[in-house]
């Protein structure tokens, strides 16, 4: 299991991600870091693509494979009683 946690958060490093992080801003960095790092641009860019393509690769895995993303939705439906218990703060 210590592997898979490296993994990932190596992956989170290469991809410059928060831990808290969701699908959409997974794909978005992404695509950030492609259009930057793509192997057209330079051949010294192939290797960083590389490591890019297999973080984001390790990173969407897993957030498909739990279903688990840290979004608000993903949040109220692990702690249903955070919504109710936030109906009664000043």
């Amino acid at each position: 299991m210590m592997q898979v946690e490296a993994q990932i958060h190596e992956a989170l490093e290469c991809l410059d991600l928060p831990t808290l992080v969701t699908k959409a801003d997974i794909k978005k960095r992404y695509r950030q870091l492609a259009r930057t790092h793509h192997p057209d641009l330079s051949r010294e860019a192939q290797g960083k693509m590389e490591k890019i393509n297999a973080s984001y690769t390790i990173l969407m895995e897993y957030v498909e494979m739990f279903r688990y993303t840290f979004d608000t939705d993903e949040i109220r439906k692990h702690y249903p009683g955070a919504a109710h218990a936030k109906t009664f703060e000043p």
